[in-house]
């Protein structure tokens, strides 16, 4: 009997039936392993994770514990350095002379005059004890009142009798510094001549101006005062919502600078009528338009008592400052150069050294030459200790004069003697022997100042004008036109000569420029009227 086809192919599919749902069965414990591991090994990374977030942790804090630790230390061995006495170092000697030296030479080095003792400075006296409490604010700020009454008492009644009144002094700023400022000119008809008339308006730096004169004196201060760079004075601006381009910041610089050029002309004057100055220069790199890269030029400086003239030039060639000062007829104090010996060729301009100048050198010789370098810086310290001691004692003219025979004279002529007898003993190549050429050569120029009491011993006052230079130069790196640089010389000239006497540069340049400005018929003023001088002339009176 053959089986029946259907019968067949239904038990061969009630097999397979059976063997699918046997494999999905299979699946599905294996899929329950497969999550019951990974569910195994999820909680395993999270405490794997939760172990490594403490560690960090952990880790964290000892690192800031170990931080700390380390600077407590390095306190400490700082307050153990400054408090453990320094050991006693062994005297440096002074290298023997050439043993073929002649006998004469040999005795006058023995015996070589021995540096004078230099006395130590003074110790300030300690100020009187400032007072305490609150102090009341400066009486010059301006300010703004206000006047408050109570609306209601807790009773609820609003009918007061005021009988006394609490007044509160604050400091204060405005929420911005910026302002603006309207001014509404009214015009009005004549009732004889029926010519229509407007108000004249305030003053301003030149018609048609955008800024005020006090909004110019502002962006002068900021700076060739406080030597802010015109990028970041805009940059500040924008911040504030004034969008001011670099090119109308240059503008109103140039304006300010051809405003004052009149005053700056008439400290140029004064200076040039005086009876001494002190000179220096240092580099400025200006752009040239047309020219490749930047081109060093100069810039000067003429000071005198605290009056202050800067000068750019595209050279520093000697003719172009004898033809500057060819009106002058004093004492030009100014470092050892090439280039000032047209200025002091015909003997109508004396030479000033700078003793500065040469103690400078002394010291960086004291690294080959450490004692013999020593013993003449010291001579040149007493120097400039007796100096000082005669304006501690506010010693002026015919006084100063005779202090300066008395205790200064003595100590140059000892210097000399000791100049000379440890000269010959030098190798020509030794840089304490061209320290003593120069002031061998020199040596009626580095006097001078002893037998002329207005005169300074240095140039010192010179270069310190040209510190706020240096760093202005620093942020701004260059000057961006021939016109800049002149622009800068005469601003910050004028800003120095404010700084010197104690006039507040803000308050001056506005002053000035609205006697300078579109109001200048009005105020009618010369230009030798408003310096900061005169300005400070009129705040005395």
């Amino acid at each position: 009997m053959q089986n029946d086809p259907l019968q067949t192919l239904r038990m061969e599919n009630a097999r397979l039936r059976q063997a699918l749902e046997e494999s999905v069965a299979q699946v599905a414990a294996l899929r329950e392993t497969l999550d019951r591991t990974l569910a195994a090994h999820a909680a395993e990374r999270r405490e794997a994770r939760a172990a490594q977030q403490e560690l960090l942790a952990q880790i964290a804090t000892l690192s800031e514990q170990v931080a700390r630790a380390n600077d407590r230390i390095s306190e400490l061995l700082a307050i153990a350095q400054r408090k453990k006495r320094p050991e006693k170092k062994n005297e440096p000697k002074a290298k023997p002379p050439p043993p073929d030296l002649p006998d004469d030479v040999r005795e006058a080095f023995e015996n070589r005059p021995r540096p004078p003792v230099v006395p130590d400075k003074p110790k300030k006296l300690k100020s009187e004890a400032k007072p305490t409490g609150r102090q009341p604010l400066p009486p010059h700020l301006g300010k703004e009142e206000h006047a408050l009454s109570p609306d209601r008492c807790t009773c609820g009644c609003t009918a007061f009798d005021f009988v006394d009144e609490v007044v509160e002094e604050k400091l204060t700023v405005v929420k911005e510094h910026q302002r603006r400022r309207v001014v509404r000119r009214k015009t009005g008809r004549c009732r004889h001549c029926r010519k229509r008339t407007t108000a004249r308006s305030l003053p301003a730096p030149f018609p048609r101006s955008k800024v005020t004169c006090e909004w110019m004196a502002w962006l002068v201060v900021q700076k060739f005062v406080q030597l802010t760079p015109l990028d970041r004075v805009r940059d500040l601006l924008h911040l504030q919502g004034i969008p001011l381009s670099m090119s109308f910041l240059v503008s109103q610089v140039q304006r300010a600078a051809g405003l004052l050029d009149a005053i700056d002309g008439v400290h140029w004057a004064q200076l040039l009528a005086g009876d001494w100055m002190t000179h220096d220069a240092t580099p400025l790199a200006v752009v040239v338009d047309g020219v490749p890269g930047t081109h060093k030029g100069h810039i000067e400086v003429f000071q005198r008592s605290g009056l202050v003239v800067l000068q750019y030039e595209h050279d520093k060639k000697g003719e172009t400052l004898a033809t500057k000062l060819r009106r002058f007829k004093g004492t030009l104090v100014a470092d050892a150069e090439h280039r000032h010996n047209a200025t002091f060729a015909d003997g109508t301009i004396l030479e000033a050294g700078c003793n500065a100048h040469g103690e400078r050198k002394l010291e960086a010789a004291e690294s080959s030459q450490p004692v013999l370098a020593a013993e003449g810086r010291t001579y040149i310290r007493a120097i400039f200790a007796a100096d000082a001691e005669a304006h501690r004692l506010k010693l002026e003219g015919p006084e100063l004069l005779a202090w300066r025979k008395e205790r200064i004279a003595p100590l140059y002529e000892e210097f000399a003697a000791w100049r000379d007898s440890v000269l010959p003993t030098l190798l020509p190549d030794e840089p304490l022997a061209g320290v003593l050429r120069y002031y061998q050569n020199h040596w009626t120029a580095l006097t001078r100042w002893v037998g002329d009491p207005k005169l300074p011993p240095d140039n010192s006052a010179s270069e310190r004008v040209f510190q706020r230079v240096a760093k202005l130069r620093l942020a701004c790196l260059f000057a961006g036109s021939t016109e800049g640089a002149h622009a800068l010389a005469v601003l910050m000239g004028l800003s120095a000569t404010c700084r010197n006497i104690g006039v507040d540069p803000q308050a001056w340049f506005t002053w000035a420029l609205e006697r300078r400005g579109t109001h200048a018929d009005v105020y009618g003023m010369q230009a030798h009227q408003l310096t900061p001088a005169a300005y400070k002339a009129t705040l005395t009176a």
